[in-house]
């Protein structure tokens, strides 16, 4: 498969059953999913590398769609941004001589690149980290989460399509707390609006 793969809104309508929706939070979820199979991963790199690994082995899927909340102080909120470009945020090895974001001795570039971009969404860079930014200044990924980067990575490494959209819920600023548990339950009914409305 292409790292980057460009489809456009009618082609969802191949989801199947061995698509699996994975969710950080089950308020990201709410109540909109409930017929597709699912996991909640919980928050965190660890808890997200863990969650799907097991998913992956139970459910054997064909697709891979990561629906989530995240921060942006350039897209604006309420927006869905579809990602292909995954930065490990919190991955700093350069005083060991490695570039800011590269996992030493991986092999992988410090921007990975794979992913579903669906045309008609504006498209992102995700960072994803174990920490939640209120004071975001970085220009290097314009979508902060705290959990999609492992998902790309294991669906990469199991050469499994993936798609990952985000809805951004704060401005990654002085606010992101308040407005995040504001926006949050808004998610679940953006992203099947998108998804299932070739139904």
């Amino acid at each position: 498969m292409q790292p980057v793969t460009e489809i456009s809104f009618d082609s969802l309508e191949l989801l199947s059953e061995r698509t699996l929706f994975v969710f950080a939070l089950p308020s990201e979820a709410a109540e909109e999913f409930e017929h597709v199979s699912k996991v909640i991963a919980g928050i965190g790199k660890v808890n997200a590398a863990y969650e799907l690994t097991k998913a992956i082995h139970k459910h054997k899927p064909e697709l891979i769609i990561n629906l989530g909340s995240a921060g942006s102080n350039i897209f604006k909120k309420g927006e869905i941004v579809c990602c292909t470009k995954f930065i490990q945020r919190d991955m700093d090895v350069r005083g060991l001589g490695f570039k800011q974001y590269e996992t030493p001795f991986s092999g992988v570039e410090p921007v990975l690149h794979y992913g579903i971009k669906i045309k008609g969404l504006p498209e992102g860079i995700c960072g994803s980290g174990d920490s939640f930014e209120m004071n975001h200044f970085v220009s290097d990924y314009n979508v902060i989460d705290m959990e999609a980067y492992p998902l790309a990575f294991i669906s990469m490494k199991e050469q499994i399509p993936f798609l990952c959209l985000k809805y951004i819920s704060d401005g990654a600023d002085g606010t992101a707390a308040d407005d995040w548990a504001v926006q949050v339950h808004n998610a679940a009914t953006a992203f099947k609006q998108i998804l299932f409305a070739v139904e």
